[in-house]
């Protein structure tokens, strides 16, 4: 039996092996040459440890790995979503007046199941509870609300607090069941008590049956009435108030699916205008729509794409340049994009090269037939923005992290490890070595350990507090404080 998640990686395998079939580069030609790494590995930030949820990765579990991490539009909140269908909520708590530096720390504000595993009969498969990705709704009263998705059903969940208990009911008893009317003879009036704060979360809304392929990206519109979904090779348009049916607005599917040259991996919509949203690809592009020109959205409105040199092409190109991840700047000016080795910024009104270029990890560049062998070059590594669109961030192996500011042009590595889990100890910057003499601060590229990788990250909207996942735990880190 082929579970979906396979089957899922296999389409997106077969479009690139499509797409390279006409190239005859054998796999031992030569790699290309790439910018090399900007600037050094220090930043003005000092960051340090906060905290680490999770357990030790020698009890850990498949289901027990974080797929996905998402803070709240005021960061007071922080979700992930793991492999086994969970949902876990951490609070912020309010920072104490005794220690004015000491700022709160994030705990377990609310735990659920959010998705179970399905089967599928008609088509013999499984269907993962694993959540791919989780986004939040601008909070509009004392409740909380937020999507979470696994590979074919949307669900929105509210979750809010309940500190009191109605007691004194007519036709019931105090366990809840129903009275005989004979006996009542004096009518009560209901009063409400105090309890234990309880949190709950409920499912609103079910958005299901409208995917045949995985669904890889949820982004909710400006407009906070809608919101899409989208899969390997369709977008849907949902609006909250119906389940029932969806709106397609682009369809990529060939008439022969032997056609098949490349698949949707990421979409999201502009942050401000709610006509707006892009959509990336594995060949390394990315298309922007505008919703108004026509209800099916398959002719784009810009299209970027970053011209490839002919005498640098390899049997690795495609794997490589196919985008893992794409962003909109806080501002809506900027995109960034997330491929296997860099991490590339866009200006929305210049579509034939990107404005900036980082490199992530070039030094796996010479591991590429190890890496494709163990499958780990389809690694889908997402990044993201800080509050003021300055700093990038994304992940890399052997728990490394990484950070580009875009201002001065520093970047550098950090590392999520318990080793370094003392409160308030400084993150020290490490480096790679490739060949050579290996100094005593650096590790050798030939011992990263590639079954540790940093896939989600999250940023504050705000502050300078950051969310790493790594495996079955949650780091948390935050900026020195004098």
């Amino acid at each position: 039996m082929v579970g979906w998640r396979s089957q899922s990686r296999d389409l997106q395998q077969d479009a690139i092996l499509a797409d390279r079939a006409s190239s005859q580069d054998p796999l031992g030609s030569p790699l290309p040459k790439m910018i090399p790494g900007i600037g050094a590995f220090t930043q003005d930030t000092l960051w340090c440890f906060s905290q680490v949820k999770g357990t030790m990765e020698t009890g850990t579990t498949e289901a027990d790995i974080i797929s996905t991490v998402e803070f709240n539009h005021t960061g007071e909140l922080l979700a992930t979503g793991d492999k086994g269908g969970r949902v876990v909520i951490f609070q912020r708590e309010q920072e104490s007046k005794n220690q004015v530096h000491r700022r709160g720390e994030y705990n377990v504000y609310s735990t659920f199941q959010s998705h179970e595993p399905e089967f599928d009969y008609l088509k013999s498969l499984e269907i993962e509870e694993k959540i791919n990705k989780i986004r939040w709704l601008p909070q509009q009263n004392a409740a909380y609300f937020l999507l979470s998705t696994n590979d074919k059903t949307v669900k929105l969940w509210k979750v809010s607090e309940r500190d009191k208990r109605p007691e004194g009911y007519n036709l019931k008893d105090e366990e809840g069941r129903l009275r005989d009317p004979a006996t009542i003879t004096t009518l009560r009036v209901p009063v409400l008590r105090p309890m234990d704060l309880m949190v709950e979360a409920t499912p609103r809304r079910v958005f299901a049956n409208a995917h045949t392929y995985h669904i890889n990206s949820i982004s909710v519109n400006s407009d906070y009435e809608t919101y899409m979904s989208a899969d390997d090779l369709r977008i849907n348009l949902w609006n909250f108030e119906i389940t029932n049916q969806s709106f397609n607005i682009v369809d990529i599917k060939p008439a022969n699916m032997e056609e098949l040259t490349e698949v949707i991996t990421a979409a999201e919509f502009h942050p401000h205008h709610c006509n707006t949203f892009v959509y990336s690809s594995s060949k390394g592009t990315i298309r922007l729509c505008d919703m108004r020109a026509s209800a099916l959205c398959d002719r784009h409105t810009k299209f970027f794409e970053e011209p490839e040199d002919p005498s640098n092409r390899s049997f690795f190109s495609e794997i490589i340049s196919s985008i893992s991840d794409v962003k909109f700047s806080h501002s809506g000016r900027y995109i960034m994009t997330r491929d296997y080795l860099t991490v590339k910024v866009w200006d929305l009104n210049m579509e034939n090269r990107p404005i900036e270029t980082y490199q992530v990890h070039d030094y796996l560049r010479s591991k590429l037939c190890s890496l494709y062998e163990n499958d780990c070059i389809f690694d889908k590594f997402e990044c993201v923005w800080n509050g003021s669109d300055s700093v990038i961030m994304t992940g890399s192996y052997n728990n490394f992290f990484r950070m580009f500011d875009r201002n001065t042009k520093r970047d550098v590595t950090l590392e999520a490890s318990r080793e370094n889990s003392k409160p308030r100890a400084i993150l020290k910057p490490r480096k790679v070595c490739v060949g050579g003499k290996r100094r005593k601060d650096e590790i050798s590229v030939d011992s990263l350990d590639f079954s540790k990788k940093i896939l989600h990250t999250a940023w504050h909207p705000s502050e300078n507090i950051i969310a790493v996942a790594a495996t079955n735990n949650l780091y948390i880190f935050q900026d020195k404080v004098n």
